[in-house]
């Protein structure tokens, strides 16, 4: 079975399924094609885009069903509220971007998770920590393997929006409100240890998890995006949630994206 589900979602079934998932979305003038496209990509640049735009359907697919079915959201400080939100919108536009280079839509648009997912926030929080340590190892993965200076220092520029929704999410877990479970004062991650939420920027360096190619983060996100994977892994099957499209709003022009030159 194990050989079954590696073979279901590889670099090359990614690339595969890609060319016959759909028609791409209109960039809806976040970008002019001159600032979309970065000169000089390659297939193993296209290999480490198709993947992160997986990630990030996954990522908003996330932040949309938290903000709209987690009964522990509307509880939080509106802070806290406005860090999900806006979490949503920015990694919408990560999307974009990388699809803006590639040319294709995400293959995957529909996603599993562990069961009780979206209703505990115990299971909610450990999930979107889980994520987004996933999300900066596989940014590290860019830096260290994009073929262009450009792409490289794009992969960098989004990995440290990634770490702060790391600790944006550890920041929220001590306000859940005692009615929804809370205060949570300690979060596992991907690395499968809990650690205590204080304080909620606990790294002084981001955690690559030893990951130097990105077939390593698309086996992290097996679980996520293959019904096989996802029964191995115990999650629930029985549900899938869709990724929904939209036209991202930024909270600043000044943290926009200008250009790859920065």
């Amino acid at each position: 079975m194990a050989d079954i589900i590696e073979r279901e979602v590889t670099r090359g079934s990614l690339l595969k399924t890609a060319g016959a998932a759909g028609a791409g979305m209109a960039f809806a003038g976040l970008l002019t094609a001159g600032k979309a496209r970065a000169s000089g990509v390659t297939q193993g640049d296209i290999d480490i885009l198709i993947a992160a735009e997986i990630a990030e359907a996954l990522a908003v697919t996330t932040y949309t069903n938290i903000i709209n079915r987690a009964p522990f959201f509307k509880n939080l400080e509106d802070d806290d509220k406005g860090y999900l939100q806006a979490a949503r919108q920015e990694e919408m536009s990560h999307y974009l971007l990388e699809q803006s280079v590639t040319g294709r839509p995400s293959p995957y648009t529909h996603f599993y998770y562990p069961k009780g997912m979206f209703v505990g926030p115990h299971v909610t929080l450990n999930t979107l920590v889980s994520l987004e340590d996933a999300f900066i190892a596989a940014y590290l993965v860019g830096v260290r393997n994009f073929s262009t200076a450009d792409l490289r220092v794009t992969a960098a520029r989004i990995m440290g929006i990634e770490s702060d929704h790391r600790t944006l999410a550890r920041v929220v877990a001590p306000n859940v409100a005692s009615q929804d479970g809370g205060p949570i004062e300690w979060v596992m991650g991907i690395q499968g240890h809990s650690e205590s939420v204080d304080p909620p920027n606990n790294n002084g360096y981001e955690r690559t998890l030893l990951w130097s190619s990105i077939d390593q983060a698309v086996n992290a996100l097996l679980p996520f995006v293959s019904k096989e994977a996802a029964q191995k892994a115990g999650f629930n099957t029985a549900v899938s949630y869709a990724f929904q499209p939209f036209t991202p709003h930024l909270p600043t022009p000044l943290g926009a994206f200008h250009g790859f030159a920065g």
